[in-house]
């Protein structure tokens, strides 16, 4: 007898395989995610009130990774309005998941904290302000690790190369094997050379991709890249960025 669910994800799996083989979808993504960004398309939604600076796309595939994994930790470096930190809570609260979320930022803005602070979410949240590469504040999030069975990372601040890289030398190790480093805006790497030359201090060679690709060279097969959620994704800032943990 056929199994309609196992024959459905077979299907799917097929047709996201596809996708990703697909050079000329893959060009064509890049060239609407280039046009929507003269609108700041990402700056447009927001989750429970806060601004949430994705591609909705990302944010289901968050979601389905918190669903498969359950994460009693993640830890989130970048906060800016807050609408990440709170999707991640707000996941665990729906899940059933009892867990916290860590986010860092060298600046939070006091009318951020304030509305962050008097959000229903907050009661998951702890928030550390300083550099996420400062040794004090990694000590402080390598605490929250003590005990948890299952710890995700997201690192989306700073997107130059050597802050990434450094990033990634101090919270990849914090993953648990089975768990995700995710990597947003490694797109960077993947638009025209020069376009954010005049406003941030980024490019093309210098970004999360490149920081990303020389820890992976350093660390071996401590992570495999999921190439799947990519290729699902198609309309995503975290290209080839979502990496499993294997060892």
């Amino acid at each position: 007898m056929s199994d309609p669910v196992s024959e459905f994800f077979a299907e799917r799996n097929a047709d996201i395989t596809a996708m990703g083989a697909d050079a000329e979808l893959r060009q064509k993504s890049l060239d609407w995610m280039l046009h929507a960004d003269k609108y700041k398309y990402t700056y447009n939604f927001t989750w429970m009130g806060r601004p949430i600076i994705k591609f909705p796309s990302d944010i289901v595939i968050q979601q389905e990774l918190m669903w498969k994994l359950k994460p009693d930790l993640v830890i989130e470096t970048g906060i800016a309005h807050g609408g990440s930190i709170i999707f991640t809570a707000s996941m665990m609260e729906m899940m059933g998941i009892e867990g916290e979320v860590i986010g860092l930022d060298i600046d939070i803005r006091q009318h951020n904290r304030d509305l962050i602070e008097s959000h229903p979410m907050k009661k998951r949240i702890t928030m550390y302000e300083g550099s996420s590469t400062d040794p004090v504040i990694v000590e402080k999030v390598r605490q929250h690790t003590v005990g948890k069975k299952c710890v995700m990372v997201i690192l989306d601040s700073l997107h130059s190369h050597e802050h990434v890289y450094n990033e990634m030398k101090a919270y990849a190790p914090m993953v648990t094997i089975g768990s995700y480093c995710v990597l947003p805006d490694t797109f960077i790497e993947f638009f025209p050379k020069g376009y954010y030359s005049d406003t941030r201090p980024w490019d093309v060679g210098d970004n999360p991709y490149t920081g990303m690709k020389q820890y992976l060279a350093e660390t071996g097969d401590m992570f495999e890249t999921d190439y799947s959620l990519t290729h699902k994704a198609m309309i995503t800032e975290t290209i080839d960025g979502y990496l499993r943990r294997v060892k």
